[in-house]
């Protein structure tokens, strides 16, 4: 049976990554440290899930330690290193930015390190459409960007430079998927969308930074978690855009669509705009369509309906996430 290690393992994409892994009968070996970054009941919630496949095999692992990963390759052979694990946002990384670089710079190094060891073919590696800020759009994966405006997204230009030089000295054949704006079911409780669901059904008022208009190439997680896979071909080395790659969707069309699902109106707190944020994104995505053949099949008002859906089926779970 195939084998491949994911990092990450109890995060919002990366549990979606295994769990259709999981159903192609491929033998996951997963990792996460369980941090408490945002609630661990979430990150539990999801690994409990995969824990129920016979071919899951989970540790709680911190990526930044070397030698405690050692004996899981020396016991293992990996055709795949899925390096999903991260930190993630752009206003925690600015007050926390050592943090960011433990995990997404130190953490990325000691599987690079692990993938020339053992032999490993493939390294996957998950980026981020935070790179592109100040750039024009759509953002193609061409574009120049050696100047990132957060350290989340600095530490994430360094993990994909530090990927190029083992492949380009090892030979590790690499393909580094930039995400954007992801959501859906399960999503990390510090993003809008899992947020505004919250507030606007509880009818509490939503913390809205910026006066809305902001707009985001929004992407559903089983899409993302699709095109990551499809990323596992031999490429050489590529660094690939999945995103939606329509026309960006402003925060209040999220709210509006809220409004509408629920039949309530949102209460909003208008806050400054940080300026680590982006203003907008959007996604250029022929090179996905062309090296991966993917492209994203859940639209925007589908989704969230199925976050809705999924919101009011595991009420009970939902009413006691901390945000």
């Amino acid at each position: 049976m195939k084998k491949v290690f994911v990092t990450g393992a109890a995060g919002f994409i990366a549990s979606k990554v295994c769990q259709l892994l999981l159903d192609s009968d491929i033998f996951v070996v997963a990792v996460d440290n369980l941090n408490t970054y945002y609630d661990p009941a979430l990150k539990n919630f999801r690994v409990e899930k995969l824990k129920k496949y016979k071919n899951f095999e989970f540790h709680e692992i911190d990526i930044e330690v070397k030698a405690d990963l050692d004996s899981l390759f020396d016991s293992h052979q990996f055709e795949a290193i899925y390096n999903l694990a991260a930190r993630a946002g752009v206003r925690y990384s600015i007050e926390n930015p050592d943090v960011y670089v433990r995990t997404n710079v130190l953490g990325n190094l000691n599987l690079l390190e692990l993938a020339r060891q053992h032999q490993v073919k493939k390294y996957i590696l998950a980026s981020t459409s935070s790179l592109y800020a100040g750039k024009k759009m759509p953002f193609v994966e061409t574009l120049d960007v050696s100047e990132p405006i957060s350290p989340y997204a600095a530490t994430k230009k360094s993990a994909e430079v530090m990927a190029y030089t083992y492949h380009h000295l090892y030979g590790i054949d690499v393909s580094i998927v930039r995400y954007f704006t992801v959501y859906g079911p399960l999503s990390r409780p510090d993003m809008a969308q899992l947020r505004f669901m919250l507030w606007i059904d509880q009818e509490k008022e939503i913390q809205l930074y910026g006066d809305g208009t902001q707009s985001r190439d929004f992407t559903y997680v089983d899409d993302i978690a699709k095109g990551t896979i499809l990323a596992e071909k031999k490429l050489g080395f590529e660094i690939i855009n999945l995103g939606g790659g329509n026309n960006p969707i402003e925060v209040n069309q999220m709210i509006q669509t809220y409004e509408s699902l629920f039949s309530k109106k949102a209460k909003i707190n208008y806050l400054p705009f940080n300026k680590a944020d982006m203003k907008s994104t959007w996604a250029n995505i022929e090179k996905a369509e062309k090296l991966l053949g993917w492209k994203p099949q859940v639209s925007f008002a589908q989704g969230l309906e199925n976050c809705v859906k999924h919101y009011q089926d595991q009420a009970d779970f939902y009413k006691n996430i901390k945000l």
